[in-house]
């Protein structure tokens, strides 16, 4: 299952390749991954250019602890099969670290 477009996925590994050599580097999320019918979201920033199944962003299961984390497409893919969806229109207003001090006060992910 090829949850992300070629597209998207550039530029998560431009943003991967970015963070490896800027620490201060503060991406805007690029994709927003979903359940259908559950609570769990992802924000995404980058992949890893050395490991593209390996993604970074705000990881949000629904348990009200958003944080940030590292997870792999081809898990969220097995685990949530058919039920994982891209949000094609989501569009990144902030950086990633707004976005986390929202859903940390809040306990989601506020896309």
């Amino acid at each position: 299952m090829n949850l992300i477009s070629s597209q998207l996925r550039a530029r998560l590994l431009a943003n991967g390749a970015r963070t490896a050599n800027d620490e201060d580097h503060d991406p805007y999320p690029v994709v927003r991954l979903f359940v259908v019918d559950g609570p769990a979201s992802w924000l995404l920033t980058e992949l890893d250019p050395d490991d593209p199944d390996l993604a970074y962003g705000l990881c949000d299961l629904g348990l009200g602890t958003p944080t940030l984390d590292y997870v792999r497409l081809s898990d969220l893919a097995s685990v949530a099969g058919d039920q994982i969806r891209c949000d094609i229109d989501f569009a990144a207003r902030q950086p990633l670290s707004i976005y986390l001090r929202e859903a940390r006060d809040a306990g989601a992910i506020q896309p």
